[in-house]
């Protein structure tokens, strides 16, 4: 009998205890539907979870036997967490979904049909979410800025919520970031792609693990990956830097003004400070990339892998 195709559903997780049960009770419906199609593996990623979330996959684990968990050795962060299942999980189909259920488990089959019609990229269009005017502004201006100043393309509004086909995984863990942005490598591989509007929910149970801060501090650090226009915009500033001290050189020269020559050292000193820090920020991302490290351990005492798979046929129409 010819192996049906596999989708491999991944779910970081970190402390999610409460949450973990309520996500599969909605999941488990959705992947019974599409069980005469597909082979639907769950993969947990506990990203070193400090309260019973092990725990609690355990208990599903023992009741599904298509159940597994992939444990890291300490909290890596979201991204690298799901570098992991996208590195370690094995399917023909991949699909990324938070355990908060605020990306329903539901969309799952509407995925599915149009990676069937020949999409090799299906993600969530976040056209809006339950939180404030200043926090949806601020998440829409990051898209923005981001995709305006990025080396490659950035698709809009998407976030981890999407299913792509073995071919799109395989490129994108060719990508060795010491800070990985999935969503960046998403948009830089290609393929054909499509998005599904839809309207994030509330959290299912529990509390968010995100605040602001930590928020500034991932978009920051997705744009540095995703883009090198800081390191580009000294040389695109150096003729208009270079004629601004000329002429202040020559307006000192000829009147000896100590205000201009103190706008003449500022001046100076501004662009050689922005030009070092952009160096210098550029330069440590390089050396961190070319040291090679992992940026996730496995603790394989706490995990439960997946069986070898040769590979089912995924029947698409173009």
């Amino acid at each position: 009998m010819q192996a049906l195709p596999r989708l491999a559903v991944i779910c970081p997780v970190f402390n999610e205890e409460a949450v973990i049960p309520l996500f599969f009770a909605r999941l488990k419906p959705v992947l019974d539907g599409i069980a005469a199609r597909y082979e639907t593996h769950v993969v947990f990623l506990n990203n070193a979870s400090t309260d019973g979330s092990l725990d609690a996959v355990a208990k599903l684990r023992a009741a599904h036997p298509n159940v597994f968990v992939l444990s890291l050795s300490k909290n890596c962060g979201y991204q690298r967490s799901v570098e992991c299942g996208l590195r370690n999980a094995q399917g023909d189909l991949f699909v990324v979904i938070d355990v908060d259920c605020e990306d329903p488990p539901e969309m799952i089959p509407r995925f599915l049909e149009l990676i069937e019609e020949g999409n090799d990229i299906v993600y969530g269009e976040r056209v809006d979410r339950p939180e404030g005017a200043f926090l949806k502004g601020m998440r829409k201006l990051f898209y923005r800025v981001t995709r305006a100043i990025a080396d490659e393309d950035i698709i809009l509004d998407m976030a981890e919520f999407a299913m792509i086909t073995r071919e799109v995984r395989d490129a994108i863990a060719h990508d060795t970031n010491s800070f990985p942005f999935i969503r960046a490598s998403i948009g830089r591989v290609g393929f054909r792609r499509v998005g599904v509007a839809y309207r994030r929910e509330p959290r299912i149970a529990g509390t968010t693990h995100y605040n602001f801060i930590g928020m500034t501090l991932f978009a920051i650090a997705g744009i540095l990956s995703s883009s090198t226009l800081l390191l580009r915009l000294p040389a695109y500033a150096f003729p208009f830097w270079a004629a601004l001290v000329a002429g202040l050189g020559w307006a000192y020269g000829a009147h000896g003004d100590r205000c201009v020559l103190a706008t003449l050292i500022v001046v100076v000193a501004l662009y050689l400070g922005a030009t070092v820090m952009a160096v210098s920020i550029y330069v440590a991302r390089l050396y961190k990339n070319t040291l090679g490290r992992p940026n996730f351990i496995l603790d394989t005492r706490h995990c439960a892998l997946q069986p070898p798979y040769a590979g089912g046929t995924l029947v698409r129409r173009r």
